[in-house]
């Protein structure tokens, strides 16, 4: 390896958004996650629901439930 041209390999502290911390090593002194194995559904296993019944909802609300509905024939405009 060349001397100069690499980062630093260091100690590190891992941070996850459900509070959870650890140490590794990286380049970086700091890294923050989202989800770590403390949190994640696949190794907890625990299932998080997602809020489908909301996102129908939304989308019931955006279209008024006409969303694949044929449209009503027009009527004969009157003379």
């Amino acid at each position: 390896m060349k001397d100069g041209i690499h980062p630093k390999y260091q100690e590190c502290e891992v941070t996850c958004g459900c509070g959870n911390t650890f140490k590794t090593r990286s380049t970086k002194p700091k890294i923050a996650v989202e989800v770590c194995s403390a949190c994640h559904p696949y190794y907890t296993g625990s299932v998080k629901f997602v809020d489908a019944a909301g996102r129908v909802d939304k989308f019931n609300k955006k279209f008024q439930g006409t969303y694949g509905k044929a449209k009503k024939p027009a009527e004969p405009a009157k003379a």
